[in-house]
């Protein structure tokens, strides 16, 4: 089980924790149950990077990057060591702490 922390970019948006989080969804997946917006554009197949975000800790407990996933998140606004595309960080067994931090999402056209 994890517990799970999301810090905004985007103003006004205040850190967000879900805590006892099972191993086996995407961080996108489990954004989205928990009604946290984060766009997904191509359906979550790693064909697009506008669920890209920041992992800030726990990067060990999430599968490992991928070639496919590392050429789309150099198309990311903003790209940094950490980043991420939220379809593609499917959490692993086990227990621990995460934090990411999600981009301002207003910057995508239709916000």
């Amino acid at each position: 089980m994890y517990n799970i922390t999301i810090d905004f970019e985007q103003k006004g948006l205040s850190p967000v924790t879900l805590p006892s989080v099972e191993a086996g969804d995407s961080l996108l997946e489990i954004l989205l149950d928990n009604g946290i917006e984060l766009h997904h554009n191509c359906g979550a197949v790693c064909a697009c990077s506008t669920c890209h975000l920041y992992v800030d800790k726990g990067s060990e407990h999430i599968q490992e990057l991928s070639d496919k996933e590392e050429d789309f998140i150099d198309r990311a606004v903003n790209p940094r060591i950490n980043s991420r595309l939220g379809c593609q960080c499917v959490l692993e067994k086990g227990t621990g702490d995460i934090r990411i931090t999600i981009p301002d999402q207003s910057q995508f056209l239709g916000e």
